[in-house]
């Protein structure tokens, strides 16, 4: 079987039975797996196969490499500030200075730590085995309920999407996202997907050709293949034919649409097309915006707000809503223009409950998704003093109640018998994770999970094919203020709150870095700090993640730990970073409630030093499980809530728990049918 659709599976706490395997060792299987990586076999153990050992340690991680402190974190502690320093300036004129990255890089100064024998505890791990026919099963379910999703897929998801098409030559019968299916036609080639968006969404495809082709992020200056410019037209032509000509909404991309036709040599002669050619290659422009602003002066919010829909859609209503609702001169017509979107997609109903339930901060931050890189702007001071649109907090909690009220009529009493677990009150809805890279034990953003009592944070990152990529953490205040913990500066503050296992420069053929974080000493020492950010970044020039191996992740480990630096039994998630960028948000810690919380985003920023970001924006994401959660979700959906999950049709929760036979359980990592339930509702 395909190695994407047995990693997806295994993410999902399933391994597959692959016939061409030898099916032998099943005892001997189990207990490795149990020996290694605390993984139990809840059901299919006769279907063990010891290729799976491998597939677990790959995936979680075994044979890990090196950091530049050996015996870390105990020796890191013992050295003196000189030492640090000194260690690290003989391994930069190693490195650097000789251009010697042949080996890696390790102290001059440490002093090897007796390791004590492995005694932590550690959570099982349930895993299940299916067989090839029940996998591919399986894998159909997550491919529908990922395309059923209005919003873009992330690395990982949309992978596995396009691998299912290919090896199985599936035909989707609905592709919700516009995002998703031009990703596919880019990559399939298959025009028949074409019919899954309307002739307005061909700019963006060019752009998107464009991009791809040249790196190019200009859609006005493009540059296009002569294969691009065949299936562009081919496009066009089947869209025409099609009859999915929205000419009024081209108009408002006239200039953009005139010089693509121009690029690619565009001829028809389709009478529909040649009337749209002419449309958009004539003077005339018949734009809806003057009449847009004429409506508006005239009579209002909503009158205005329905002409946008009228004319171009729930996207561009969306897109203005801000500005309309600004101008409403009550609640009432507050609550009229909500009325108005789409409020059948329940996914963009939650989104705008996000964005309007917190009140505004002074300086907004924009944040968009383009080429799968989140795109942020804080405006200046400049900016906000001459923004058109600022929406009282008053007229915020108005639309966040109207969304409510929405949300409610819209997911109540759809399910049926439903237990719940208090525990998925810390999972978040997959409402946001078109930047989101995939790997065993992620979580959608915002996603949090408590610290376990008598244990610490040990985040890890590792590579090979790159020279140095760096691990570094970021404190933020009340105010925002940030606070830099990284190889630039951790000379001066390892301690038994923070401790960082040395700047690894030398890693091309495996380097890794890692940050050890106790809480209660954090708090101590550093009482201010309210959150912590983890990121990674690629300090090499020229390299993006999709261009090296790179895997991050985290342990929770005793106080009083083996010493052994990496341990697979204590890894909660371990996944692979490999967006086309240099930086990544990996996951921060709240210190308030001792909580790790997930981020999980690849950043366009192309900086080779994180503490040039500015990371203040996160804290949204520190609060979405506060505003709405997956057992929120579930509770509104619930025909009824029970408390014992035998009398359930659905459960849902994380643990091992006694259900009826006919019982559907989801899991916190069961996102695809999160997803498949949202667009339902």
């Amino acid at each position: 079987m395909n190695r994407v659709f047995v990693t997806y599976l295994f993410n999902h706490h399933y391994f597959v039975n692959q016939p061409e395997q030898i099916t032998e060792a099943q005892a001997e299987t189990r207990l490795s797996l149990a020996k290694l990586f605390n993984i139990r076999i809840s059901s299919g153990a006769e279907l063990l196969q010891p290729v799976m050992i491998r597939t677990a340690s790959e995936l979680i991680g075994i044979d890990v490499p090196r950091p530049f402190y050996l015996s870390f974190p105990e020796s890191v502690r013992k050295l003196t500030i000189p030492e640090l320093l000194i260690d690290q300036l003989l391994h930069y004129y190693n490195t650097y200075g000789q251009d010697n990255f042949n080996e890696a890089g390790h102290s001059v100064f440490e002093e090897e730590i007796e390791r004590k024998v492995f005694d932590e505890k550690t959570p099982v791990k349930d895993f299940a085995v299916l067989t090839e026919a029940e996998a591919i099963e399986e894998l159909k379910e997550y491919t529908e309920a990922l395309l059923s999703g209005s919003r873009p897929l992330s690395a990982a998801q949309y992978e596995l999407v396009l691998t299912f098409i290919r090896e199985y030559a599936f035909i989707p019968e609905s592709i919700v996202s516009k995002n998703t299916a031009m990703r596919l036609l880019i990559d399939s080639r298959d025009t028949d997907l074409a019919d899954f968006l309307m002739l307005s969404d061909v700019p963006k495809l060019a752009d998107e050709l464009n991009y791809r082709s040249t790196g190019n992020k200009d859609p006005d200056k493009l540059n296009l293949k002569n294969q691009d410019r065949k299936l562009l037209t081919a496009v066009i032509n089947r869209l025409i034919a099609k009859g999915k000509i929205d000419t009024r909404t081209c108009y408002e991309k006239k200039a953009r649409w005139s010089g693509l036709l121009h690029h690619i040599h565009y001829k028809t002669s389709d009478p529909k097309g040649r009337d749209f050619l002419n449309a958009m290659r004539g003077n005339e422009n018949r734009s809806f915006m003057s009449e847009f602003e004429e409506t508006f002066a005239e009579k209002g919010a909503v009158a205005a707000a329905d002409i946008l829909l009228r004319r171009k859609g729930s996207g561009a209503l969306l897109r203005n809503l801000d500005y309309l609702l600004s101008r409403c001169n009550s609640d009432d017509e507050i609550r009229n223009v909500i009325g108005m979107i789409d409020t059948n997609n329940n996914i963009i109903l939650l989104q705008l409950l996000l964005h309007y339930y917190s009140e505004q901060n002074p300086l907004r931050t924009f944040r968009f998704i383009k080429y799968n890189k989140m795109r942020k702007h804080t405006e200046t001071p400049e900016e906000s003093k001459s923004r058109k649109t600022n929406l009282a907090n008053r007229d915020r909690k108005t639309a966040s109640s109207a969304i409510q009220d929405i949300l409610e009529k819209n997911l109540k009493g759809k399910l049926g018998k439903v237990y719940i677990d208090p525990l998925m009150k810390n999972i978040a809805l997959p409402l946001q994770e078109g930047s989101s890279q995939g790997g065993f034990g992620t979580l959608t953003k915002g996603s949090r999970i408590p610290l376990p009592e008598g244990k610490k944070l040990r985040a890890f990152t590792y590579w090979e094919k790159v020279n140095d990529i760096d691990l570094s953490v970021f404190g933020l205040d009340k105010n925002q203020k940030q606070t830099e913990f990284s190889w630039r500066n951790m000379a001066s503050n390892q301690s038994e709150a923070i401790t960082f296992s040395g700047d690894q420069t030398s890693g091309f053929d495996g380097g890794s870095e890692y940050f050890e974080i106790d809480l209660e000493e954090f708090k101590k020492q550093h009482p201010v700090i309210r959150y912590l950010i983890f990121c990674n970044n690629i300090y090499t020039n020229g390299v993006t993640f999709d261009q090296c191996v790179c895997r991050a992740g985290y342990m929770f480990r005793d106080i009083e730990d083996s010493g052994e630096i990496f341990e697979p039994k204590t890894v909660n998630s371990s996944y692979t970073i490999n967006c086309a960028s240099r930086f990544a948000y990996l996951f921060g810690l709240d210190l308030t409630t001792n909580e790790f919380v997930w981020l999980n985003v690849a950043n366009e920023n192309g900086s080779r030093i994180a503490a040039s970001d500015n990371m203040s924006f996160l804290t949204q994401y520190f609060e979405m499980t506060k505003i709405f959660n997956v057992y929120d979700f579930f509770t509104l959906m619930a025909g009824e809530v029970v408390d014992d999950p035998k009398n359930a049709d659905i459960a849902v929760t994380d643990e091992k728990i006694e259900t009826g036979e006919s019982t559907e359980i989801i899991r916190s990592y069961d996102i695809e049918k999160i997803i498949a339930l949202l667009n339902k509702g």
